[in-house]
């Protein structure tokens, strides 16, 4: 009890700090299982004939594309790749639509990586 007395400050110190690291960690598995839930919305949605409710949802995914991480962004790419037939144009498709941009995204952000990487040894600059 002396102890508690004596290093009041570091104690409470200590524990904000935890709580704060946990709440931290508790939004971001937040976040990844809102996207989740909102991604498989919009399917259930579209594959039901919601289309004006799809639509809104399809605008919120495009919205947050940018932010997602690559994992995030392969995970959508995967699960949307088993819905439509890629190798028919079907831009009347809201699921069709969402795997074109994402795959798009993909793209892009391979390309920027491909970019940033270092040149292997012996290539001249």
């Amino acid at each position: 009890m002396q102890f508690l007395r004596r290093h009041r400050s570091p104690v409470v110190f200590l524990a904000l700090l935890v709580f704060c690291g946990a709440m931290v960690v508790r939004q971001f598995a937040a976040n990844k299982s809102e996207h989740v839930d909102l991604r498989e919305r919009f399917i259930d949605q579209y594959n039901k004939g919601y289309r004006p409710e799809a639509d809104q949802l399809l605008k919120r995914l495009l919205r947050d594309l940018e932010g997602l991480p690559n994992k995030a962004l392969m995970r959508d790419y995967d699960r949307t790749l088993m819905l439509v037939n890629p190798t028919v144009k079907q831009p009347d498709n809201l699921i069709w639509r969402y795997y074109w941009t994402v795959s798009n995204e993909i793209e892009k952000r391979s390309v920027s990586t491909l970019v940033r990487a270092p040149k292997p040894a012996g290539e001249e600059k």
